[in-house]
C-alpha cells in the first residue's frame, strides 16, 4: 500500500497474497460523469493549482467531495507532468541519436589526420583541459564519498568499507522523493518521504532552507538508513526487557542505554560535538478514534518538524527527518522517523532523531491501537529554565505520552467535526446547520493556531524579554501583519509564563468557568459573560468551541469566541474577539478565512512534579520553598499598534501590554488565593 499517496494507491507489499485478497482491499472506484469531467478539466486550464476557496465552490457545483477535487486536480497534474516529460524524453532521445551519429562521424575523420611534425595524431589543447576536468571531477566525487561515509558510519553502525555496494533502488519496494507543495504522489509500494522542504507556505512562512537536490548517493544511503532504522524501531516496539524497564518514579516505559547500546552499537556515541548532550527516550500506547489507513495517510507528511512548548521559557525543536512507511500485515502499518544529515541544515538543527515512530494496529471497530516511540539526542545550548526543568527531563514535555495523548484529542475533534448532526444541547439552537458548525470549528482552529504560533520561540521570531512583575520577565515579539486572517498593520505579542501551587485540572476549572471570567479578565471590566453558543469537540466536557457575550457593556455588537481543550499533557484556553457579522458569516457556513483574529489566552501544563495538588488552597511546601504537584500557566495577549504596515513602535504601546499582562497575573493568584511573589 503506497502510505505516502494520500489516500490514492492501489495493492500493498506487506506480504504475499492472492488476487482475490488484492481485490477485496482495494477501495470502491468512482467514476466521473462527462459534464464533471468537462467542468474539471475547463477549470483545469484555467487554474492547475486551485485553492481551498475554489476547491468548496466545484464541489457544491459539481455534488463531490472537496477531496475528491483535491485528489482530481493531484491525479490530473500527475497525468499532465507525465506527458510533458514523455515528450521532453523523446526528443532528447532523438537528439541524442543525432549526436551520437556525429560523433561517430567525427572519430572516424580523426583517425585518418595525421601530425604534419612527426607523422603521428594531433595534439589539441582539448585533451589538457579534459584531463583537468576529469581530475577536478574526481576530487568532488571523492568529498562526495567521503561525506557520505561520515553519514553512512554515523547511522548504520559499520564503516563504509563494510557497506555493500550501491543498488538501483527499485520503486515497487522503495519509493524515494523529495517533498511537493501539492501532494504526495502515488507510488506502488511503501513510502519514504524525503520531505526536506519547509512545508506549506501557510503553515511554515519564515524558513530561509530552499529546495534541495538530492544525489544518487544519498537516495541508496537513505534507504539503507531507512532499512535499518525501520528494524530498529520495529524491536523497540515490540520487546520489553532487557530493552525497556519500568521506571520506580512513576511506573512509565524507561530505555535501558546499557542494553540499547549493547543491541544497537553505533561508532559515534552522540551526533554533537559538545558536553550539554541528552538522551530522551520515551513509549507508550493507546487507541485511537480514527482507522489505521487514515492515520498512514495524515501522517505521510512534509518531514520539516518544528515542536514547542506553549511556553516562552522552553526553545523550539527542529528536525528534518526521514520518514518511512511500512505495511507489516492485513491492519498493521509501521511508520519511522529518523534524522538525515544534509549539510544545508546541518548548522541549523541542534536536535537529533533517533529512530523513532508509530506502530498502527487496525481494531475491529474502527478504531487504532497505537503505540508510539520517541528517542532524541538533545543539545542544550543554555540551561533549561528552572521551571520547566522536572517537565522536560522527565520526557512529559516532548516524550510519547504527549504525542499520543495530541493525537487521541485531534482525532476525537475530526469525529466531531465529521458528525453532520446539529444537536440542541451542543448548539444552543443557534447554528443552524452542520456547514456552519464546521464553519465556527474551522475559525476556531485557526485561532488556536494563530495563538500558538505567537506564543512559540522559533528560531524565525525575534523577541525581548521585559523586566515584570515575576522573575521571569515578558517576552515581546513585534511582526508585521497582512495575511487575510489578520488585521492588517503591527501585532505586538507578548506572553510570560509563572508558577501557581493549584492542580492543573482547578485551574483549567477555573479559566472555563463563565461565573469566574471577571475575576481575571481585565477588559471584561468586571462585567459577567452568558454562552450563547457551544460545540462540543471532544470527550471531556472541557473540549468544546463557545461564543459568549458580555453584560451590561456598551459593545453589544462584540462577541467572545473561545475554544478551550484538555488532555493529560495540559490544556489550553484561547479567546478573541469578533464582531457580530463576522460571527454570522460563520455560523451561516461561508468560509471564515477572511474573518480577522488576533487571539489571547493561557496554557495549562503540569509542573513535573510526581504528587499532586490538593486544589486552590494548597499551601504546602518544598524543601525550594514552593509547593509541589502545582501548574505552570502561560499568558499571551496580542494587540494590534498600529493599522498601518510602516508604523513604528512606541514605547508606550510595551508599557500598555506590559502592565495587562502584569496585572492579569496578580488578578489570578489573588482570584486562586496564590501568594502574590
Amino acid at each position: 500500500m503506497d502510505c505516502g499517496s494520500g489516500g490514492v494507491g492501489a495493492s500493498g507489499s506487506g506480504g504475499d497474497h492472492d488476487s482475490s485478497d488484492l481485490s477485496r482491499r482495494k477501495k470502491p472506484y468512482h467514476r466521473h460523469t462527462a459534464h464533471q469531467i468537462q467542468r474539471l478539466e475547463s477549470m483545469f486550464k484555467e487554474c492547475p493549482h486551485p485553492d481551498e476557496k475554489q476547491r468548496l465552490h466545484l464541489s457544491r457545483e459539481l455534488g463531490l467531495a472537496p477531496r475528491q477535487i483535491k485528489f482530481w486536480f493531484q491525479n490530473r497534474r500527475t497525468q499532465m507532468k507525465a506527458q510533458h516529460e514523455r515528450a521532453d524524453n523523446s526528443a532528447l532521445r532523438a537528439e541524442n541519436d543525432k549526436i551520437r551519429c556525429e560523433n561517430i562521424a567525427i572519430r572516424e575523420a580523426l583517425k585518418n589526420v595525421i601530425c604534419p611534425s612527426c607523422g603521428g595524431p594531433p595534439v589539441t589543447e582539448d585533451s589538457y583541459f579534459d584531463d583537468q576536468k576529469m581530475r577536478m571531477e574526481n576530487a568532488q566525487l571523492k568529498e562526495e564519498l567521503d561525506r557520505v561515509s561520515s553519514i553512512a558510519a554515523k547511522y548504520i553502525g559499520r564503516p563504509i568499507s563494510q557497506l555493500p555496494p550501491v543498488q538501483p533502488v527499485h520503486i515497487s519496494s522503495l519509493d524515494i522523493r523529495m517533498a511537493s507543495f501539492d501532494g504526495y504522489g502515488v507510488g506502488a509500494g511503501p513510502s519514504l518521504d524525503l520531505d526536506l522542504l519547509p512545508g506549506s507556505s501557510s503553515s511554515m512562512p519564515n524558513l530561509p532552507f530552499q529546495p534541495v537536490v538530492i544525489s544518487d548517493m544519498d537516495k541508496s544511503l537513505m534507504s539503507d538508513i531507512a532499512a535499518n532504522a525501520m528494524e530498529e524501531l520495529l524491536r523497540l516496539l515490540q520487546t520489553n526487557e532487557p530493552l525497556w524497564i519500568k521506571s520506580n518514579n512513576d511506573g512509565k516505559d524507561a530505555l535501558n542505554l546499557e542494553s540499547y547500546e549493547r543491541i544497537f552499537p553505533k561508532p559515534h556515541n552522540t551526533h554533537f560535538k559538545s558536553p550539554n548532550i541528552r538522551v530522551e527516550a520515551s513509549r507508550d500506547s493507546g487507541v485511537v478514534i480514527m482507522n489505521g489507513l487514515a492515520l498512514v495517510d495524515m501522517f505521510m507528511d512534509s518531514m520539516y518538524e518544528e515542536l514547542q512548548v506553549l511556553s516562552p521559557l522552553v526553545p523550539t525543536r527542529e528536525f528534518y527527518t526521514l520518514r518511512y512507511c511500512q505495511q507489516i500485515e492485513q491492519g498493521l502499518w509501521a511508520i519511522v522517523n529518523v534524522s538525515y544529515d544534509l549539510p544545508q541544515f546541518a548548522s541549523q538543527c541542534r536536535s537529533h532523531r533517533l529512530p523513532s515512530g508509530c506502530l498502527i494496529q487496525d481494531m475491529p471497530n474502527g478504531y487504532s491501537k497505537v503505540t508510539w516511540l520517541e528517542h532524541v539526542e538533545i543539545e542544550d545550548k543554555t540551561p533549561i529554565h528552572r521551571l520547566y526543568r522536572d517537565l522536560v527531563h522527565s520526557g512529559s514535555a516532548f516524550g510519547a505520552e504527549r504525542w499520543l495523548t495530541t493525537l487521541q484529542r485531534m482525532c476525537e475533534r475530526f469525529a466531531c467535526l465529521m458528525v453532520s448532526s446539529t444537536s440542541t444541547r451542543d448548539l444552543g439552537g443557534v447554528i443552524p446547520s452542520p456547514e456552519g458548525k464546521r464553519s465556527m470549528m474551522k475559525l476556531a482552529q485557526r485561532m488556536v493556531n494563530n495563538f500558538c504560533t505567537s506564543v512559540g520561540t522559533s528560531n524565525s521570531h525575534r523577541s525581548t524579554t521585559l523586566s515584570g512583575s515575576n522573575e521571569v520577565g515578558v517576552r515581546v515579539t513585534v511582526h508585521k501583519s497582512s495575511d487575510p486572517g489578520q488585521p492588517n498593520g503591527i501585532v505586538l505579542s507578548a506572553a510570560t509564563t509563572f508558577w501557581l501551587p493549584v492542580s492543573p485540572q482547578n485551574v483549567f476549572n477555573f479559566f472555563k468557568d463563565e461565573r469566574t471570567r471577571p475575576q481575571w479578565d481585565v477588559l471584561s471590566n468586571g462585567n459577567a459573560v452568558q454562552e450563547v453558543a457551544h460545540i462540543a469537540n471532544g470527550s471531556h466536557p472541557g473540549n468544546c468551541i463557545s461564543v459568549l457575550r458580555a453584560f451590561n457593556t456598551s459593545h453589544n455588537n462584540m462577541l467572545i469566541l473561545q475554544e478551550s481543550c484538555i488532555d493529560s499533557s495540559g490544556s489550553l484556553v484561547v479567546y478573541c474577539p469578533v464582531d457580530l457579522p463576522a460571527i454570522n458569516v460563520a455560523m451561516s457556513g461561508e468560509d471564515p478565512s477572511y474573518i480577522p483574529l488576533l487571539p489571547s489566552g493561557f496554557t495549562i501544563t503540569p509542573d513535573g512534579h510526581l504528587e499532586q495538588g490538593d486544589g486552590a488552597s494548597t499551601s504546602s511546601s518544598t524543601g525550594h520553598g514552593r509547593s509541589s504537584g502545582g501548574s505552570l500557566i502561560t499568558v499571551a495577549f496580542q494587540i494590534l499598534v498600529s493599522s498601518l504596515p510602516s508604523a513604528k513602535l512606541n514605547l508606550d504601546s510595551v508599557t500598555t501590554v506590559n502592565n495587562l499582562i502584569g496585572t492579569t497575573v496578580q488578578q489570578i493568584k489573588a482570584a486562586l488565593n496564590c501568594p502574590s511573589s
